[in-house]
């Protein structure tokens, strides 16, 4: 709960004003999801769509990250403090809460040692991976539930136990996963499918004896999540604004470059962001650090013939470290001419053409915290050497001799001592290798940059008289995956008291493919290029008929400009185009109902 906190630790500071400076559109969007929750919840409406972006469209919730397992039960938190507030405590609490669940993974199903526990826990709830998408991810870290997945898809079919029980466990714990995030649900799959065939390829006479009850309870835990899941899962692929894959395959080129396995990650105590413009600014889903590299080496070559886990943990480092490479190999920033695996993958393959090859990574970062989870409670249970032990003088009636007793207590003298003198430096020699591979690791404070907050003229509700039900207000700029993330938060801030048009999503485009955002209309074209220069670009009376005709379909009854660094040319743009503004408390307005009708 400590390393949450330091987490989140500059959101604290001005937890109203502060977003993710990495990525502020991402921190912003799931802001507006908290919201998003607690406005379907207040007003009973199906949490799966929502017409609050997007204006007339709508946008399907399931198709995107929508978060719906976290962001309906916190609503009450979301009514009370309101969604900045909910966001940091959430995503300080789903990083303690994924440590959490995987101490008690380990500890109740892997080591006896709790401190390995301990160690393993935290670099599973905090690896460098992980904290780089808590910069305004909140999905990806939310992964307590995944562990406990895992323990029970492990322990399926074990003697003794209840295969139904396991069964219908399994599955309400996988569909409620379905509401948190499909992605790591998946990679989740993959991984437990790498660990079930390795373990069955070393025990196969165990596995053959488990494999009725293992298949039972699976086919029936998989049996309970479609059914509890059937609907949104149809609504996510056939409902209103679905869509088929996204657009050009964007993420299959996006693979893990070879240098940054043994790179330290930005916001890890021995990061430097300066590395990031040698390999690029990629998603850090490995950048574990030379040390932990090496470190993890040592460890497989030393447990991988007395431990099946350790062989188990082998199998999956080297498969999903070759699946995250991607289509070309790259190497310290450059793509080198190798081919990498995703390279013989068609970009169209249903389900896979949405996976991005580099997260296959976090499997590794699992795997590794396992790996340091075995580690620490293989030298936990190295005996320490023995101390010399004298018998004392005994009685004439028991005296047996003294080099009996002295063998019998287990006393070794000459070369045969040196094996046993030798454990004595091997735990602390053990634990501070890996104290020296994990602490360069420790996580700082996410930066995070100050947005300013909306004006008052949103806040206080001076909008109302203006906007009526079944129309929008439109902000300018008109919100977007580049532009307009103050006036996204407009929306969010204000618990979607009204809807507005464009916004931040995956929406289809007229093919039927995924794209980013709304297409654009020549209204908000014309605005974005208006901000992008600087300068009033020379209107024609086919742009004030665009304009008017963009508004319309957006049904739009009020355009609303306030503070913005473009201020002074966005308000000649919107006058050139319709008329004078008013002042109207701190913001420049259009009131567009006459002109629209």
């Amino acid at each position: 709960m400590l390393l949450g906190v330091l987490v989140c630790l500059n959101y604290w500071g001005d937890v109203q004003h502060r977003v993710s400076s990495h990525l502020p559109t991402d921190h912003s969007w799931f802001e507006w999801l908290f919201s998003h929750g607690a406005y379907s919840l207040r007003h009973l409406e199906n949490p799966l769509f929502s017409m609050r972006q997007n204006a007339p469209d709508g946008v399907n919730m399931m198709a995107n990250t929508s978060l719906l397992g976290a962001t309906l039960p916190l609503a009450p938190v979301t009514w009370l403090f309101g969604p900045q507030v909910t966001y940091a405590l959430y995503l300080g609490g789903a990083l303690a809460a994924t440590a959490g669940t995987a101490y008690w993974m380990l500890s109740r199903h892997l080591v006896r040692s709790r401190a390995a526990a301990f160690v393993g826990g935290a670099f599973l709830g905090f690896a460098p991976g992980i904290v780089h998408h808590a910069n305004g991810q909140p999905n990806f870290v939310s992964n307590y539930l995944l562990p406990v997945i895992v323990a029970r898809v492990l322990r399926l079919g074990e003697p003794g136990r209840s295969w139904r029980r396991d069964g219908v466990v399994l599955g309400l714990l996988v569909a409620y996963q379905v509401f948190i995030n499909e992605e790591m649900l998946l990679l989740t799959a993959l991984g437990c499918l790498v660990v079930v065939a390795a373990y069955a390829a070393q025990r196969p006479r165990a596995t053959r004896q488990r494999a009725g009850g293992f298949l039972a309870a699976l086919g029936l835990g998989g049996g309970l999540t479609l059914l509890l899941t059937a609907y949104p899962i149809w609504f996510q692929f056939n409902g209103p604004q679905s869509y088929r894959g996204l657009q050009g395959g964007v993420f299959h080129n996006w693979g893990e470059d070879l240098v940054a396995f043994v790179t330290f990650a930005r916001d890890t105590a021995a990061g430097d962001e300066a590395v990031e413009k040698t390999i690029g600014l990629t998603e850090q889903n490995t950048w574990f650090g030379w040390p932990l590299v090496l470190l993890a080496l040592v460890a497989l070559v030393l447990l991988v013939r007395r431990s099946l886990a350790a062989r188990i943990v082998a199998v999956l480092v080297v498969v999903f470290t070759v699946a995250s490479i991607g289509p070309v190999v790259r190497f310290d920033g450059a793509e080198t001419t190798i081919d990498g695996p995703w390279a013989y993958i068609p970009d169209d393959l249903p389900l896979v053409e949405m996976m991005m090859p580099t997260r296959l990574a976090l499997v590794v970062a699992a795997a590794l915290g396992v790996l340091l989870a075995l580690a620490w409670d293989a030298l936990a249970r190295t005996a320490p050497a023995p101390s010399p032990v004298v018998p004392a003088p005994r009685s004439a009636a028991g005296t047996t001799g003294s080099a009996a007793p002295a063998r019998a207590a287990g006393t070794r003298t000459g070369p045969t001592a040196a094996p046993a003198r030798s454990r004595r430096w091997l735990r602390p020699v053990g634990y501070a290798a890996i104290a020296l591979a994990v602490l360069p690791l420790v996580p700082r404070p996410l930066p995070a940059q100050q947005i300013d907050p909306p004006p008052r003229f949103i806040t206080a509700g001076g909008w109302r008289p203006y906007v009526p039900a079944g129309r929008t207000l439109v902000p300018v700029p008109i919100p977007s995956n580049v532009h307009g993330l103050p006036t996204l938060r407009w929306s969010a801030l204000t618990g979607h008291a009204f809807p507005v048009p464009g916004g931040y999503f995956i929406g289809p485009n007229v093919d039927g493919e995924g794209v980013f955002g709304a297409p654009n209309r020549p209204t908000s074209t014309l605005v974005y290029s208006t901000m992008d220069s600087g300068t009033l670009p020379a209107l024609t009376p086919e742009n004030r008929r665009q304009v008017v005709e963009d508004l319309r379909y957006w049904k739009a009854s009020v355009v609303v400009l306030g503070a913005h660094p473009r201020e002074a040319v966005l308000r000649d743009l919107m006058t050139a185009l319709l008329g004078p503004a008013r002042r109207v408390d701190d913001v420049w307005l259009w009131d567009v109902r006459p002109l629209v009708g």
